[in-house]
């Protein structure tokens, strides 16, 4: 992950990085699940944009979010997956029909490896941890969206189909930004988290958040109280 621009600097995720090749989904995942947002409602948050997971090219399929009350909180069902590097740990849910969702610079992370999660229950706080690698300069969470077909298809425990199901141990950030997000990443563009329509915009860290119900617009990077 690179440092993000000066007007963002308070929120950043970035990368590169080389080295392993993956060979693209055998299925497509599933029908895109009710997501609901990875924090409380009732607050004030503020999100630096949308953009991709390396914060500079391919697919924009991260938001980086800082809620005021600095819980990260599981948007929707699913099992834990703690994913390992040498500078300590970091979190990813995986969902039913092969979708998963990355949560990065966690700092008290207070969800173990195998453990189902219900919507609302707290996977940690938002923080600048960098256990794989990358850059933060202020607290925050980087939330990512995956699709893993390979799970999805085969069914049972996602750590048993390798890297391509989501196996990521011993990865660095880097390579989760660049080559797993070509292979897996799914853009964010027009998907619904917690009653907001996420829009990108044509630049990194940019786009618009619509609140459905009122059509209240605003634009990325910005506050706004869901």
């Amino acid at each position: 992950m690179t440092k993000l621009p000066a007007r963002f600097a308070g929120l950043g995720a970035a990368a590169v990085l080389v080295g392993v090749v993956f060979s693209a989904p055998a299925a497509a995942a599933g029908a895109f699940p009710a997501f609901g947002l990875p924090f409380d409602t009732g607050q004030s948050v503020y999100s630096a944009g949308i953009h991709s997971d390396n914060g500079t090219s391919g697919v924009k399929n991260a938001i980086d979010f800082s809620p005021g009350d600095k819980t990260v909180r599981a948007p929707l069902a699913g099992t834990v997956r703690i994913q390992h590097c040498d500078g300590g740990d970091w979190v990813t849910v995986d969902h039913d029909g092969g979708w998963r969702t990355g949560y990065y610079h966690m700092e008290g992370i207070s969800v173990t490896d195998g453990q189902r999660v219900v919507p609302g229950d707290a996977l940690g706080r938002t923080g600048n941890a960098l256990p794989c690698g990358g850059s933060s300069t202020g607290a925050h969470v980087h939330f990512t969206l995956w699709t893993l077909p390979t799970a999805a298809a085969k069914g049972g425990d996602s750590r048993d189909f390798g890297v391509g199901a989501g196996n990521w141990n011993g990865m660095s950030y880097d390579e989760v930004a660049t080559k797993v997000a070509e292979a897996y990443g799914e853009a964010v563009d027009g998907k619904t988290f917690g009653g907001w329509r996420f829009a990108a915009g044509t630049d990194q860290y940019s786009g618009s958040a619509t609140e459905v119900s009122s059509r209240s617009v605003i634009p990325l990077p910005g506050r706004f109280r869901v």
